[in-house]
């Protein structure tokens, strides 16, 4: 089973770049998005589900902001919209599908770069949802979680550590947040089999910044450590070019 992550920002741009064929080509059995700012009604899913996708859409209440989708050639047993805390949920953050006892989630994390007010919000949603996360391990114990974290985990993971150690996405709460985070159970794919340094996911449209690979690594695909057994092979896909991001693919044996 391949699976992908990939903060688009914005589908329905990101389809006008050619998403739709890079996807054809790589073929990806599960597709996570993050950053849809869509309604399932105002793209057009004619041509991904002539390729054999079912899609299943979680978008903010606010138009034209956030939202996460999850399309999947498998036909989920069960689609979980949302966490169920109706505060958190109205920005389209979250969304989970059950394959038998397998469960993937695409998961967009708020980002605190605006300032102080959302840096709050940030740590505040952070540490909700590694309780929400505990919570349902018990009920699903083999999670896969995708999608944009926000943050850089280690100095490997951002161009200049020493110059961004007070930028969100790099903070030391945040990156003690998702080292308690993995540590509680899961497997940070892509490291798992990669320790090479200028490895990243995401780059500001500034000054040429993804041409000279000056980049973080916020984009993620986790796997419950009962997993372990069944990853196969991690890639950075840093050649797809629909979005200031790139997309992250996990296989595995399922």
């Amino acid at each position: 089973m391949k699976i992908i992550t990939y903060n688009v920002n914005g589908i329905r741009a990101a389809f006008t770049k050619g998403l739709a064929s890079w996807i054809q080509t790589v073929n990806p059995d599960v597709i996570l998005l993050q950053e849809t700012k869509a309604e399932k009604e105002q793209v057009d899913m004619k041509e991904m589900e002539e390729m054999g996708y079912h899609h299943f859409w979680h978008s903010a209440a606010k138009k034209g902001y956030s939202g996460v989708a999850l399309f999947s050639k498998i036909k989920p047993n069960h689609v979980e919209y949302g966490s169920g805390n109706a505060a958190i949920d109205e920005e389209g953050r979250i969304i989970r599908a059950d394959f038998g006892d397998l469960s993937i989630m695409s998961v967009y994390i708020p980002s605190g770069s605006s300032g102080d007010e959302r840096q709050d919000f940030k740590m505040n949603w952070l540490s909700w949802f590694e309780t929400y996360i505990t919570d349902l391990k018990q009920q699903r114990p083999k999670l896969i979680i995708g999608g944009d974290a926000n943050i850089c985990h280690k100095p490997i993971d951002i161009h200049n550590p020493v110059s961004n150690a007070k930028s969100s996405g790099f903070l030391p709460e945040e990156r003690a947040w998702m080292e308690s985070f993995i540590n509680s159970g899961f497997i940070d794919s892509f490291r798992h089999f990669n320790q090479e340094p200028h490895q990243y996911t995401w780059w500001t449209f500034r000054a040429g910044a993804r041409a000279k690979n000056l980049g973080w690594r916020i984009d993620y695909l986790l796997a419950t450590e009962n997993l372990k057994s069944h990853l196969v092979h991690a890639h950075i896909h840093s050649d797809a070019v629909h979005s200031d991001h790139c997309p992250v693919m996990l296989e595995i044996k399922h």
